[in-house]
């Protein structure tokens, strides 16, 4: 079965990563919530996409260079109200839910890796006892190398639409196979079947992201993906279960 994944708690539902998000995505009928961590300046690990408030809060500034009470201070747009989360409230949120966790590492400002960051988030995940039910990604290679070093938990490549075009498919896998990862995720758009079956033929898993539309969805099922992540994970539950209904007649 094709795997669904909240994405950011459903953003073109319930707002980027906001708790009204994350609870309502806790009570679905799906397997994952995908989110970002970020650190903050005095130690905190916060949920949110961006390395920065400017984009989806009502504040601006780098999280990094924030304490975690400047963060939580932000309201995020179209969030009812709703303030960043961070890990260990996510955590609490889903700890007593059939939910799964997607969690991607994320670079500060600038594409680049925080440092330590990784060990930190293992031992969060870890004190929470969440770290079993957590998958982590990354677009970085050295984040998902640094990843490996500090769990045996799945992870997955999410590769981009510039880097697939530029590498190619046979390429990718090989750097896959390199770096010991089982899993590639690639842009809903650039997935085919071809992609899928090259990726399957290594021996890895093959998922996509950004399929936001039904017809993203749609495409996402057809191919049989593992998962898919989605801003609207209530259209993609009831999609699913509108062509289980019509598998069964």
């Amino acid at each position: 079965m094709t795997r669904i994944a909240s994405h950011r708690g459903g953003t073109l539902e319930f707002g980027d990563s906001t708790p009204r998000g994350f609870k309502a995505t806790a009570q679905m009928a799906l397997e994952e919530v995908e989110f970002d961590v970020h650190p903050t300046a005095d130690g905190a690990i916060m949920v949110h996409h961006d390395a920065t408030l400017d984009g989806t809060t009502d504040r601006c500034g780098v999280i990094a260079e924030l304490t975690e009470a400047d963060v939580r201070s932000a309201v995020i747009d179209y969030g009812a109200g709703g303030h960043p989360l961070s890990l260990s409230e996510l955590c609490a949120i889903f700890r007593g839910s059939h939910v799964d966790f997607r969690c991607e590492i994320k670079p500060g400002v600038g594409g680049i890796p925080y440092p330590d960051f990784v060990p930190r988030v293992v031992r969060m995940l870890e004190r929470e006892n969440m770290l079993h039910r957590t998958t982590f990604s990354s677009f970085l290679i050295p984040s998902l190398d640094e990843l490996r070093t500090e769990t045996d938990r799945p992870l997955l490549w999410l590769v981009s639409p510039p880097v697939l075009g530029q590498l190619g498919p046979a390429a990718v896998v090989e750097t896959a196979l390199a770096h010991g990862i089982p899993e590639i995720s690639v842009h809903v758009d650039t997935a085919t079947l071809s992609l899928k079956q090259t990726v399957n033929d290594a021996g890895l898993a093959f998922g996509c992201w950004a399929a936001h539309t039904a017809q993203q969805i749609e495409k996402a099922f057809s191919l049989g993906v593992k998962v898919f992540t989605t801003d609207r994970p209530s259209l993609a539950i009831a999609i699913r279960e509108q062509e289980r209904g019509g598998s069964q007649r």
